[in-house]
């Protein structure tokens, strides 16, 4: 039996109903703003590649997205049945970290080719200190391989909400910034990594900048 369960363009109603309640939560503990939405797709499958600060992450990216986002987790997380209930349901995918899961790769590909938008972190873990950390090579597989627009996608105040070894989050104000879609045609799976660091770095340098200007006003 496939250890991920279908996935459907129209997500279930639990989604749709999770989403909305996140929606008013998030901009009521965060004051949730998201800019660079013009660069999703409105169609087809995207790969969304995007640094990572917090446990939040994930429902951050996606909440004030129209389309249904899809996750890359540790299958670990899926082990407990209810757990894995609610992952599935939130259109998760279990993964297995550093064992060469190829039928998570090969249902990442197939999710892509279906017109999913799916987030991989390629940082691996969550930072540390805030700052965005090495970036593991694995995820440059899935940009050659998958065929669809790849967008960047970068965080901040994510950390200071709820910071690795913190026990609960905490109200902050947190920003979202999309980027363009990269051009990664031609390129070698090293110089897609390269790419994909200057490019999360150049925009949380930005989204930065644009939090201090709107501190100042």
């Amino acid at each position: 039996m496939s250890e991920t369960a279908p996935h459907t363009l129209d997500p279930p109603l639990f989604y749709k109903s999770c989403r909305v309640i996140c929606r008013f939560v998030t901009t009521l503990l965060f004051d949730l703003k998201v800019s660079g939405k013009e660069h999703m797709p409105k169609t087809g499958g995207v790969l969304l590649l995007s640094n990572h600060q917090s446990y939040l992450d994930p429902i951050l990216i996606g909440v004030q997205l129209h389309r249904p986002l899809s996750y890359l987790g540790k299958s670990e997380l899926f082990r407990n049945p209810i757990l894995s209930w609610l992952f599935r349901q939130l259109n998760a995918i279990p993964l297995h970290q550093g064992a060469g899961d190829i039928h998570a790769l090969r249902e990442t590909i197939k999710l892509l080719k279906e017109g999913h938008i799916l987030t991989i972190f390629p940082e691996g873990s969550r930072t540390d200190t805030g700052e965005i950390g090495p970036l593991q090579p694995g995820f440059a597989l899935v940009v050659r391989k998958a065929g669809v627009p790849i967008v960047p996608v970068v965080l901040e105040g994510s950390f200071q909400a709820w910071r690795r070894g913190r026990k609960i989050f905490k109200p902050y104000p947190i920003r979202v910034k999309f980027g363009p879609a990269l051009n990664v045609q031609g390129l070698k799976p090293d110089e897609i990594v390269n790419l994909l660091d200057r490019t999360l770095r150049g925009l949380i340098e930005e989204l930065r900048a644009e939090n201090k200007e709107r501190d100042r006003g």
